[in-house]
């Protein structure tokens, strides 16, 4: 189509499982955790196979072995891995495991933080030991490199977050977004180079993304859609300028057809001139001098919206920019509670406010226990956390050859043994902040009930760590998870602004917390608490749970709305089968 063309494409690919743990089991902390899974067998179809797992987490691993296959012949691609999905598929599927090493090898690996956390919704001090422990985790896989990208996730980002990830590496950064985080001030600041803090920045074109990804546009669309992304100015300057999109791996996987689409999408922009570099590879080149630069370009200074996201709920918006509204349940922009609808039924998000100030709360709580108990050791507390990592993903660092030993990760806590059991509940807290029960609509989720259940227990083995008057603030706690439906009057909710008027009333409550099983009357956040304490609470804290039918205390839940097109053996819920 063109003779000669400066333009460049890059894809990144987000991928990330939560898991299905439904229980976690006992540990003095010496050892990586062991778990118990949801039994919900579900199969995907790709390209015509069946694809078929013990739970939806089980299936999706599985399918990479497909998508690792096809991604192996393609070029100008990066991936990031979330850091316990990366330790599923090593610990379930080795093979596919390895390959998909072999991939990040040979394309730009980038870091992410572990958990999936909304990372500015965190305590910085989680913030730091998260940030550390993600670039000493992809190590192995960015080597030398001086410049490596990072996904926050849901891209969510303020510039305080930005920096605390820039402050844990030497490496020049570029932070992967989406154009509708970013404020442009000038037209020629699109598709360059631009700084972010003291990193770079890139936004993903949205409409070419979510038009792959939802499949609404057709291969030859798609070219034709990268292609009107054309810059004649740049152009008539020989400077080359790169059209970057993303999506989740796992949209390789909407429908049969999916692998395919994406190799004629990216063939038909080879045969077009098109050349696809990674976005790192980009700035790389332009730093270097190996692409002509604009004037001043790489010193641009982009504005980039603090708290916006690259998947909000966009109707909401007042300005086209997006936040973090989605996982917040009120619209950032003026504190309004709103509802969504799902199959047909209206549901106030009332529900993720609580859930949002609750697990706040938690952590503080249990990093407060945390960093008491190490005091005792006169510990390194920000060095022995972050070094636990070698225990809770040993696995992983044994694979690349990377010390994992007890003398080590004990280093900073004077060789404290009884320091492990203080960095399991801590990683245990951090493994409970997965963003994904906010991302939904519907509480009564899988994915809820796993961060409540693995919180619950963090709790629990901090009320026997601290076995005197000091557990009574876990105790306090953990009856905050367990009475979940009783916060709406604990915190006044409904005196909160509504965006229609009736989503912060008892009514939308209580209508959010209903149970979608038909054998439980609590809600999800309840039930994932007394699915817990009921094997693990002893002696005088079995009176805590005293009062509750335990026979509601049941690990099945509702479906997830955007895993229904999973060929379930449940239709129904997402049921676990004991």
């Amino acid at each position: 189509m063109f003779k000669k063309c400066f333009m460049k494409y890059a894809h990144h690919f987000h991928a990330y499982q939560p898991g299905d743990i439904v229980y976690v089991k006992n540990g003095d902390g010496s050892k990586p955790i062991e778990y118990e899974e949801r039994r919900s067998s579900v199969a995907i179809k790709i390209r015509g196979e069946e694809v078929r797992g013990e739970n939806w987490t089980r299936a999706m691993l599985y399918s990479y072995e497909h998508i690792a296959d096809t991604l192996s012949r393609m070029k100008g691609i990066s991936i990031d891995i979330e850091p316990f999905t990366v330790l599923m598929l090593l610990r379930y599927h080795r093979k596919t495991f390895e390959e998909t090493v072999s991939l990040l090898e040979k394309f730009d690996a980038v870091p992410t933080t572990p958990f999936h956390p909304i990372v500015p919704h965190l305590d910085e001090f989680e913030q730091r030991i998260l940030a550390r422990v993600s670039f000493d985790f992809y190590a192995p896989l960015t080597g030398s490199k001086p410049v490596v990208g990072y996904w926050l996730p849901e891209a969510v980002i303020t510039r305080g977050s930005a920096e605390i990830v820039e402050s844990s590496t030497d490496k020049r950064l570029v932070f992967l977004l989406d154009e509708r985080q970013l404020l442009y001030d000038f037209p020629q600041a699109k598709y360059s180079c631009n700084r972010y803090s003291n990193s770079f920045v890139f936004g993903r074109e949205w409409g070419l993304s979510d038009a792959f990804a939802f499949n609404t546009l057709n291969v030859s669309e798609l070219i034709e859609g990268t292609l009107r992304r054309w810059d004649d100015y740049k152009e008539s300057l020989g400077v080359p300028y790169l059209v970057f999109t993303a999506s989740d791996l796992e949209s390789l996987l909407g429908n049969p057809a999916q692998l395919d689409r994406f190799t004629a999408w990216m063939e038909g922009l080879e045969g077009n001139g098109v050349e696809r570099v990674s976005a790192m590879e980009f700035v790389k080149k332009k730093l270097t001098d190996e692409f002509k630069r604009l004037e001043g370009e790489c010193e641009f200074e982009m504005g980039v919206r603090d708290y916006s996201a690259w998947s909000d709920y966009f109707d909401l918006s007042l300005d086209g920019k997006t936040s973090d509204s989605r996982w917040l349940g009120y619209r950032r922009a003026d504190g309004k509670v709103f509802a969504r609808e799902v199959e047909g039924r209206r549901i106030s998000q009332l529900w993720k406010v609580a859930f949002t100030r609750l697990f706040e709360e938690l952590n503080r709580t249990v990093r407060l226990g945390v960093l008491e108990g190490l005091k005792d050791f006169n510990a390194n507390v920000e060095e022995f956390l972050v070094r636990y990592a070698r225990i809770f993903f040993k696995d992983y660092y044994d694979y690349f050859g990377i010390e994992t030993s007890m003398d080590y990760v004990l280093e900073p806590a004077n060789g404290e043994k009884k320091a492990l059991k203080l960095g399991r509940i801590y990683y245990l807290m951090l493994l409970a902040n997965h963003s994904c029960p906010r991302f939904w609509e519907n509480l009564d989720t899988r994915v809820a009930f796993g961060n409540v259940s693995v919180m619950a227990k963090a709790l629990i083995e901090l009320m026997e760590y601290f076995n005197d008057e000091g557990r009574n603030i876990f105790v306090e706690a953990y009856l905050k998870l367990l009475n979940f439906g009783r916060l709406y009057h604990l915190w006044n909710f409904g005196s909160l602004p509504a965006l229609e008027g009736w989503e912060t009333s008892e009514k939308a409550w209580n209508s959010a917390l209903k149970p979608e099983v038909p054998n439980s009357g609590y809600n999800v956040v309840t039930r994932a608490a007394l699915y817990v304490g009921g094997r693990d609470m002893k002696g005088e804290l079995k009176a805590l749970i005293g009062s509750y039918n335990l026979e509601w205390a049941v690990a099945d839940t509702g479906h997830i709305p955007g895993e229904r097109h999973g060929h379930w053996e449940n239709q129904e819920w997402c049921e676990h089968r004991d």
